[in-house]
């Protein structure tokens, strides 16, 4: 009698053991699903391998304003000139951009990752031998370009 009582108590702890990793079972699948869902609500990683110093680039950033009566408006403004150097690693990774606007100079660094970037898009390549172009800032000819 003693080897059918543990033979029906060690089946009973196997049963026990088996509704066990189904409910775990069933609780790591609703956490799977749940993980899923939160990486779908992060933007999409940005890629901006293609951009190099001396491309002339559009950056369409997002700017919000308040109107009179209170209300937040967005909109996008575009920032289009010349990237004369590219820094940083990984997250931290910006590319300075100059453009000429009423014969002044202007030039703003962007951080490539910033939320506010909508998107960046490339409209000319100049033929340049360097990775920084700080000289452009007192250069007065053209450079050879080619559209993209």
């Amino acid at each position: 009698m003693t080897d059918e009582k543990q033979n029906s108590s060690s089946a009973e702890a196997v049963t026990a053991g088996n509704e066990e990793q189904t409910q775990n079972g069933a609780a790591a699948a609703e956490e799977t699903k749940a993980e899923v869902k939160a990486e779908d609500k992060k933007p999409a990683k940005k890629d901006f391998s293609d951009l190099k110093p001396g491309m002339t680039v559009k950056v369409h950033q997002k700017i919000q304003e308040i109107g009179k009566k209170g209300e937040a408006k967005e909109r996008i403004q575009i920032f289009e000139g010349m990237i004369i150097a590219m820094r940083g690693a990984g997250m931290s990774k910006t590319m300075t951009v100059r453009k000429v606007s009423d014969g002044v100079g202007v030039e703003k660094i962007f951080p490539l990752h910033l939320p506010t970037i909508a998107k960046i898009e490339p409209v000319k390549q100049a033929k340049v031998s360097r990775a920084k172009l700080y000289y452009l800032r007192d250069y007065k000819k053209k450079l050879k370009e080619k559209k993209i």
